[in-house]
């Protein structure tokens, strides 16, 4: 195992940089997500990382050796990486035992050596009664678990993962997105596992590092992207917050719907406009009006949708500005309905940007 680390890292195609000055550095051992949607520049990095694309700016390191610069870039056979593609690119003429030992005869290993480790590697990723089938023969989560075992076997420093559920039903996405964390902590090789499945990144990462435009926009653990967005894009793609925005009353007060409205987590200049994050099961609905006043907002119901376990809102404040509200089923608030939201202080994120 060994770190991985993006300097500057950018990749351009005439004019345009679809990988734009990216740094990450990504610890031995560790999970890492890249997260973004369609276009982002996402698996570019990650086929950077991979080395099937040469950089035009920056380097990237792997341990103490630097792989990859716009001098010199070392071929992918020679960085010890083993790569997960949406496809598992299985040899449908040789058997699930057969395609997991592949790169260990390429490696030249012994014959004994050999039968160890597919040995160990078929009862860890629970594929031994699979062993002498053929790919065609599978389900798309036991090819799924094959491509894993085969890239697992012959002990990479590193492991690259490229939307590799993508072409699973919703069940197998499920099942699969914990067998890979459950893999990981087995073997923790340093991995990056770009995705645009949000669940996905929350379910198997360490770290999230959220792309758009080619940038990263922010990097943290599930729960720092999750409760502390720090800009609207992350906000709004990680957790489908509402994001409102109004003048700055004070250093932590800003205006919404002609009322003042409290929030957290940065210091707002005199004189400007802040946009604010509000998660959706964060805000609380009442059909009385509450005792406090502070980041209390009528409103009114357009829109209501039992969905079983809770309740999807859209209601409408004075200025018109529309919030999403999820909460529990017991109390039904029907539509056209004078209600008064609570907006908890601490709930309400101010964005830099």
């Amino acid at each position: 195992m060994a770190s991985v680390e993006l300097r500057g890292l950018t990749k351009r195609y005439d004019t345009l940089a679809v990988v734009d000055d990216v740094s990450l550095h990504i610890e031995s051992g560790r999970l890492v997500c890249l997260l973004g949607p369609s276009g982002c520049g996402k698996t570019t990095t990650l086929r950077l990382i991979a080395g099937f694309v040469e950089p035009s700016a920056g380097e990237i390191h792997v341990g103490s050796r630097m792989v990859s610069s716009p001098a010199r870039t070392l071929p992918p056979e020679q960085r010890n990486m083993s790569m997960i593609f949406q496809s598992y690119a299985l040899w449908p003429h040789m058997t699930v035992a057969e395609n997991i030992a592949y790169g260990l005869k390429l490696r030249k290993q012994s014959r004994d050596t050999i039968a160890k480790k597919l040995a160990a590697i078929l009862a860890t990723t629970k594929l031994g009664a699979l062993a002498d089938r053929y790919p065609g023969e599978l389900s798309g989560g036991q090819q799924q678990r094959v491509a894993l075992a085969r890239a697992l076997v012959v002990e990479p420093e590193t492991l690259l993962l490229d939307e590799p559920l993508s072409n699973l039903d919703t069940n197998l996405r499920e099942e699969m997105r914990f067998e890979i964390r459950r893999l990981h902590d087995e073997y923790r090789y340093t991995t990056v596992y770009v995705t645009h499945d949000q669940s996905e990144a929350m379910t198997t990462a360490d770290v999230i590092a959220v792309m758009n435009a080619g940038k990263i926009e922010q990097a943290g653990s599930p729960e720092d992207i999750y409760e502390r967005p720090r800009s609207e894009f992350v906000a709004r793609f990680i957790g489908s917050s509402n994001v409102v925005s109004g003048k700055n009353l004070d250093d932590s007060r800003i205006s919404f719907a002609g009322l003042p409205l409290r929030c957290t987590g940065a210091k707002l200049a005199a004189g400007g406009t802040t946009a604010v994050s509000i998660r959706q099961h964060a805000i609380n609905i009442r059909a009385a009006k509450p005792q406090q006043t502070e980041n209390v907002v009528p409103a009114t119901v357009v829109r209501q949708v039992f969905l079983g376990d809770s309740r999807d809102y859209m209601v409408e404040v004075a200025d018109g500005t529309q919030l999403r509200v999820i909460t529990s089923a017991e109390e039904s608030i029907p539509r056209g309905s004078s209600v008064w939201l609570e907006l908890p202080p601490e709930n309400c994120r101010a964005l830099m940007g």
